[in-house]
């Protein structure tokens, strides 16, 4: 067993798919974590991309609490108005969307997703029509078909035959992208920038493509905005950098700001095939969730929120990159969007993640060895300086001379 992560023990029953590290937190305040023992660590991980106001935000605090008191769930054999004014805030705020359905998590939102896809194809008399393209380093979720369209061989493994109806393509490669629609092509899924495919998009210019390909094809195009959605890359959502708009898109991690949510937003048209009956969720669109998706966007919908969280983003990228030129033999290039930022490792992504968690601070591993630095959106500039310090003393401790000395 090694220092920072517990193995499969008599201590615990917890199904062992996690690699968790020793560590337990009793409390949060903003960016701050506080441990059972005590110790106090800047949060970069923001739950992988969920706490995206900090921890016990006052709003959201109070707003949960106050529907606690009064009604928990009552399924959705009956009307939400909070979820009703909840759905019509976030297709307000989406600029393209008419419905929205609430779910529980990112993967069940994708699963939404790829169902309306495929519906609609199938109410319009092409029913032959149910593959999706998608993209090499994507990560879509844990489902059975949501691993399918992921389509990364280490998280397929062991689970019999994949689900069928997803044709995966190099990131980036239009000529391929064209090449893999056919006859049986329903839509287009991509995340507007990796996050666990190690922080990376191509340019604006393929997403425009994408548009239009889908356009003269009738094609639905899906983006998945589970981890960029919510101000992640400093807007409400990552894809209104490109000047276009998806027919389908999923929400979640950061959409309640901490408890669990997901979202199925869409037009009116792609949607049209999912009527009564066609979907559901027992828990999706809860009264808590809907008092605490209301509330996340109360906070974000304020003047000059993202004017913010872009701000702190110029700000801790140029602070990045200074380090990169200081220590190029432990970390060698910055990357991302908004506070969706990764710093490619030289040494291991895993040793470098392990050396800051010594140095209490957050942050979590992405695909090609980059270590993904995920704050609060309220982080300050005080707190950005503070763990720029201790990325430094990460990378003394992990630099080629502190290395011989510590094999000497």
């Amino acid at each position: 067993m090694s220092q920072t992560t517990t193995s499969q023990t008599a201590t615990t029953h917890m199904l062992p798919v996690f690699a968790r590290a020793d560590l337990a937190f009793e409390r949060g305040e903003g960016v701050w974590l506080i441990a059972t023992n005590g110790d106090r660590y800047l949060d970069f991980t923001s739950g992988v991309a969920v706490n995206a106001l900090g921890h016990v935000h006052p709003h959201l605090v109070q707003a949960v609490q106050n529907q606690a008191a009064k009604l928990w769930h009552v399924s959705n054999l009956f009307r939400i108005p909070e979820g009703e004014q909840l759905a019509a805030r976030l297709c307000a705020a989406s600029g393209f969307a008419d419905t929205a359905f609430f779910c529980n998590s990112g993967a069940e939102a994708m699963e939404a997703c790829i169902k309306m896809a495929r519906k609609y194809q199938a109410v319009n008399g092409k029913p032959e029509r149910y593959r999706i393209v998608t993209f090499e380093g994507a990560f879509h979720g844990r489902t059975l078909a949501t691993l399918a369209a992921g389509g990364q061989e280490k998280y397929l493994e062991g689970f019999g035959p994949r689900v069928e109806g997803f044709d995966q393509v190099q990131l980036g490669d239009l000529e391929a992208t064209k090449k893999a629609i056919g006859p049986n092509t329903a839509a287009i899924l991509i995340e507007p920038l990796q996050g666990e495919g190690g922080v990376r998009a191509p340019p604006p210019a393929f997403f425009r493509a994408l548009r239009q390909l889908c356009d003269d094809n009738d094609l639905m195009l899906i983006f998945d905005e589970v981890q960029t959605g919510m101000g992640r890359t400093g807007e409400l959502f990552a894809h209104t950098r490109f000047g276009i708009k998806p027919d389908i898109m999923a929400l979640a991690k950061a959409l309640g700001g901490g408890f669990p949510m997901g979202a199925c937003l869409s037009t009116a048209k792609a949607g049209q095939g999912m009527t009564a009956g066609t979907h559901g969720s027992t828990f999706g669109g809860n009264l808590l969730a809907a008092a605490a998706g209301n509330a996340t966007l109360d906070v974000m919908l304020v003047p000059g929120f993202f004017d913010h969280v872009q701000r702190m983003s110029l700000l801790f990228k140029q602070k990045l990159a200074s380090v990169c030129d200081r220590y190029p033999d432990v970390i060698d290039q910055v990357r991302g969007e908004g506070l969706l930022i990764g710093v490619r490792a030289v040494v291991p992504s895993g040793d470098l993640v392990v050396a800051l968690r010594n140095e209490k601070l957050l942050t979590v591993g992405a695909g090609e060895n980059v270590v993904r630095m995920l704050p609060p959106l309220i982080v300050t500039e005080a707190e950005l300086d503070d763990a720029i310090g201790r990325l430094e003393r990460a990378c003394i401790a992990l630099s080629p001379d502190a290395q011989k000395r510590k094999a000497g």
